[in-house]
């Protein structure tokens, strides 16, 4: 399940179905963005973990990326959370 990056409302989308138009119903944003997708990344190269992707200058806005696949917020945040945990843990 993903959630929206602006506004963390969970979208109930078929990942294979994204397309360029799909928006959040809560705050309009664009799905089919850098933000979105599984391979954004904000400490990689041009912010993507896909080094075949073309470059993306406006990472809120809607693309044409061929790599792109609606990633999930929600493991993000927990895996997140798990190194976080992880990091106090061995600083205890």
């Amino acid at each position: 399940m993903s959630t929206c990056y602006k506004c963390n409302t969970k979208l109930n989308l078929d990942p294979q179905n994204v397309t360029r138009s799909s928006i959040c119903e809560n705050c309009y944003t664009d799905i089919r963005c850098c933000h979105m997708c599984t391979f954004f990344d904000r400490n990689s190269y041009n912010e993507c973990r896909e080094p075949m992707a073309d470059r993306i200058t406006d990472k809120e806005k809607k693309n044409f990326c061929d790599y792109y696949s609606l990633g999930s917020n929600i493991d993000k945040e927990k895996e997140k959370e798990d190194l976080l945990n992880k990091a106090n843990a061995l600083f205890k």
